[in-house]
């Protein structure tokens, strides 16, 4: 079985409400560019909630990287931010209006992890399994045109972009 090289897409913000809303844009954008649409919700979701723990928790600064790769039948999210504190999944009370994101994060993924970065803070991270993705690796940068800031997707090494032809018709 010849397997699909490794797609993947990198975000860098500050996790400030309005911006969390661009990203759920940039990921939903980029999974329809891969062909994984049933993805999208689950994916929304769970980069939400790591998003909103960064604006609510992370210190001494907000900022913080969003990856998404794909590498096989394996979507991975992650959010890199650079408070070493690592999260907590609490039991919430049944009238609390917060404190049920990881839960959350939990119940909509495969797998997910907290891990420490050293000095650079941690990565919190979720797996979905994905279909089998048939769309080709592009080797150009992709733009999303809600928020109008460029990121790429890398082509694996020997990569390249497909030829187009023209159907006479």
């Amino acid at each position: 079985m010849i397997s699909q090289p490794s797609r993947h897409c990198t975000v860098e913000l500050q996790a400030l409400p309005s911006r969390i809303g661009q990203v759920r844009r940039i990921v939903s954008a980029q999974l329809r560019y891969w062909h994984l649409d049933p993805l999208i919700d689950q994916a929304a979701l769970g980069v939400t909630e790591l998003l909103a723990n960064v604006h609510r928790h992370a210190e001494p600064d907000k900022t913080c990287t969003v990856e998404i790769e794909l590498l096989l039948e394996r979507l991975m999210v992650s959010v890199h931010d650079h408070d070493p504190r690592l999260p907590v999944v609490r039991d919430a009370d049944p009238f609390e209006t917060c404190g049920r994101g990881l839960a959350m994060v939990a119940a909509v993924s495969e797998s997910w992890g907290a891990q420490p970065q050293g000095d650079a803070g941690k990565v919190v991270w979720f797996t979905l399994c994905a279909p089998t993705a048939t769309a080709p690796l592009p080797a150009y940068p992709v733009y999303d045109a809600a928020c109008a800031e460029p990121f790429t997707v890398a082509p694996a090494v020997g990569a390249h972009a497909p030829a187009r032809s023209a159907v006479a018709g």
